[in-house]
C-alpha cells in the first residue's frame, strides 16, 4: 500500500536562510549595478569588461555572470533602470490631478535625478547619440506607450482649458532637455559658474528657475 507523504512546511530557520538569500542577492545585484555604471560611463559599452565591473563592484567575475549572464544583458538592465526611475515622476499622472503640481513635482524630481546621479544621464546620452543599439526595442514599445499615455492625459488637460501647451510631446522633450543638461553637460555648467563642482545650492537654483519658467510656458501661474 503507498502511503501519501505530507510535505513538511519550511521551518522558521528555512525561512529566515531564505530571507538571508534573497537579502545577499538584491545587494550583490545593488552593487554590480552601480559598479556597471560606473564603469560604462567611463570606458564605453564597447571597452567595458565584466571583469572590470567586478574589481570596482569588488565581487567576483563569476558573479556578475551569475546574475546578469553577459555584458550585453547587463549593460540593457542597467539601461532600462536608468529609464524606469526617471519615468516615475509621472507615475501617477491622471486627467483628474492637478497640472502645476504633477509638472512642478516632474521637474523638480528630474532635476535632483540629475544632480544626485549625472552617471546615469551620461549613460544614456551616450547610448543615444550612438543610435540607441541596445536600447531600440525598449524605446518603441515600452517607451513609446509611456509618453503616449502621458501626453494623452496631458491633451485632455489643453482640451479642458487647463494648460495652454496644444502639443505635450514638446513639453516633454523640453523638461528632458533642460532638466538632464545638468548632468550630462556638468563640466561645461560647472566650468562656465567658474567652481569646481556643484553644491547644494546649485539644484534649488536650477528648480526655482526652470519651474516657474515652464509653468508660464505651460499658461499656469
Amino acid at each position: 500500500m503507498t502511503q501519501n507523504c505530507k510535505e513538511n512546511p519550511p521551518t522558521s530557520s528555512e525561512n529566515t536562510v531564505h530571507r538571508n538569500q534573497q537579502d545577499i542577492r538584491a545587494q550583490n545585484q545593488a552593487v554590480i549595478l552601480i559598479a556597471a555604471e560606473e564603469e560604462f560611463v567611463l570606458q564605453s559599452y564597447r571597452g567595458a569588461t565584466m571583469q572590470g565591473i567586478a574589481d570596482r563592484a569588488g565581487l567576483p567575475k563569476a558573479n556578475i555572470h551569475y546574475y546578469f549572464k553577459n555584458k550585453k544583458n547587463l549593460y540593457k538592465v542597467v539601461l532600462r533602470s536608468i529609464i524606469q526611475e526617471w519615468n516615475e515622476g509621472l507615475v501617477t499622472m491622471t486627467v483628474d490631478s492637478d497640472p502645476k503640481t504633477v509638472i512642478e513635482k516632474f521637474v523638480r524630481t528630474k532635476l535632483h535625478q540629475a544632480f544626485a546621479n549625472p552617471n546615469r544621464h551620461k549613460l544614456f546620452a551616450l547610448e543615444v547619440i550612438g543610435g540607441a543599439p541596445h536600447l531600440h526595442d525598449f524605446m518603441s514599445t515600452v517607451m513609446k506607450d509611456w509618453a503616449l499615455d502621458k501626453t494623452q492625459v496631458m491633451k485632455t488637460w489643453h482640451e479642458q482649458g487647463r494648460i495652454a501647451i496644444a502639443d505635450p510631446l514638446q513639453l516633454l522633450i523640453l523638461i528632458w532637455a533642460t532638466t538632464q543638461r545638468y548632468a550630462e553637460f556638468e563640466t561645461e555648467i560647472v566650468g562656465l559658474m567658474q567652481k569646481e563642482a556643484y553644491d547644494e545650492q546649485d539644484e534649488a537654483r536650477a528648480a526655482d528657475f526652470l519651474v516657474p519658467f515652464i509653468l508660464r510656458g505651460c499658461g499656469i501661474e
